[in-house]
């Protein structure tokens, strides 16, 4: 009699592996994240691999090699300059929000100068070449329509392009393992021999992966940990503006941004973002803040709105900014410049989907809500940057030259910044030391004595 074949059940969170069903993975305290799978492959020969000799770090031979340009100047920067060689990079985002475009035009540029190949199982030859179309056609790019794992990392063995895309990372299958394309078992599987093609053939791949509900790539988190970058293609697919950031990069920095604009032609991107985010109309209740997204300075604009609230406990919500550091700000302001805010809604916008999470906002942030509570208007070309302490004093802000110069390329007439900040150019330059003061300073006094 046949011998049942043995189910196990992996988190779809951290991969965690059990053989029974439980309710929560003890690994990561995920709920419901238990997925049923079919037992692992067997070894093909049954025989153990004989061990390989060992090197000394030192006597390793590492030479720095030249990184490929996308062509895209805002897909590079967030990479950190191009792709390298033999790595894994995996973009994830929203459906519709533009990765396979972003991905066929950056395979386009890269394909008049090196070898570029596409491993569509998501839609046919055909259809990719439409779209190729629209955006002004694809060059030299080559494809390849396949979902099956053994048939794509034998063509990539076979033929060693110098770029793959692979669109999507959860459509391949490997037809050793009893489990649907998608799955946990798949994706991990899929991942793991796509890696060791990179790194011994020397092929840069680019892994096309969905997310979940909750903005995550979908598939184990081991997938995460495996590849070299972690792209995000963030933004609403009905608004025109996306924005790619690093999540994770083992070859530069994970701070940088990358703004596009979706137009007729495709993703087009944005060189002066803080033209277009920075915009603000003068009205109560805006402000515009200089914040640092790695290497790069943007001006934007925070919106806020307070409201009497008939709740027992005022909401205070933030899109764009940590709720967390919103709540603090919103302390503070209570606290140490004399804005009555117990008894009222706090919401804050950062305007064109952009999100902030260094601390040289807060005082852009502080000025919004002011102005929003008090019914005055910022004084009209005044940005601000500043970190906001508990006892209500500004701390300095990180590289402050670059934020003035950048305020003074947009034609910001006047900068509130905390006390020390060396002033630059042509830019009146107001220096406060405490929060109270910087509101003094940077909310209208015409517009206060007319009310």
């Amino acid at each position: 009699m046949a011998k049942a074949a043995v189910l196990h059940y992996s988190c779809s969170e951290c991969g965690y592996s059990t053989g029974r069903w439980l309710g929560r993975c003890p690994s990561c305290a995920s709920f419901g994240t238990l997925v049923e799978e079919g037992p692992p492959p067997a070894s093909r020969n049954g025989k153990s691999s004989a061990p390989r000799p060992l090197l000394k770090l030192a006597e390793v031979e590492a030479n720095e090699a030249d990184r490929i340009p996308t062509g895209v100047a805002e897909l590079d920067r967030v990479l950190g300059g191009g792709l390298v060689p033999a790595s894994l990079v995996l973009v994830g985002g929203e459906p519709g929000v533009g990765k396979s475009t972003l991905l066929l035009s950056a395979l386009a540029s890269i394909s008049k100068h090196r070898r570029a190949l596409l491993v569509t199982g998501e839609e046919s030859a055909a259809q990719v070449k439409l779209r190729a179309a629209r955006l002004g056609g694809a060059g030299s790019v080559e494809i390849l329509a396949e979902t099956n794992l053994d048939s794509v990392c034998a063509t990539l063995e076979a033929e060693l392009p110098d770029v793959c895309v692979i669109d999507s990372i959860q459509t391949l299958y490997a037809a050793d393992i009893g489990s649907a394309p998608g799955s946990v078992s798949q994706v991990r599987e899929a991942a793991a021999r796509l890696l060791r093609v990179a790194k011994e053939s020397g092929v840069a791949l680019i892994l096309v992966g969905h997310v979940t509900k909750d903005g995550s790539v979908a598939g184990p988190r081991v997938l995460e940990h495996l590849v070299d970058c972690v792209l995000q293609f963030e933004g609403d697919r009905y608004h025109a503006h996306r924005i790619l950031r690093a999540v994770k990069n083992r070859f530069g920095s994970t701070n940088e941004l990358g703004v596009f604009e979706m137009t007729g032609a495709g993703l087009q991107g944005v060189p002066d973002p803080s033209e277009l985010f920075g915009r603000s109309s003068g009205e109560v209740g805006s402000a515009v803040g200089c914040a640092l997204e790695g290497t790069r300075p943007l001006l934007l604009e925070v919106q806020s709105l307070v409201a009497p609230t008939d709740l027992a406990m005022p909401r205070r919500v933030g899109t764009g900014v940590d709720p967390k550091r919103l709540a603090m700000i919103v302390a503070v302001c209570s606290r140490h410049a004399g804005l009555t805010l117990g008894q009222a809604d706090v919401f804050v916008n950062v305007a064109g989907g952009v999100r902030i999470d260094e601390p040289g906002a807060d005082l852009a942030v502080a000025l919004a809500i002011a102005s929003a509570a008090r019914g005055i208007p910022v004084r009209a070309g005044t940005a601000a940057f500043g970190e906001i302490g508990l006892t209500g004093r500004l701390r300095p802000a990180a590289q402050a030259e670059r934020r003035l110069e950048e305020c003074s390329k947009f034609g910001v007439e006047t900068v509130v910044a905390p006390a020390g900040t060396k002033a630059r150019g042509k830019i009146s330059l107001l220096e406060a030391d405490t929060l109270q003061r910087a509101l003094g300073a940077a909310l209208d006094k015409t517009e206060r004595s007319a009310a």
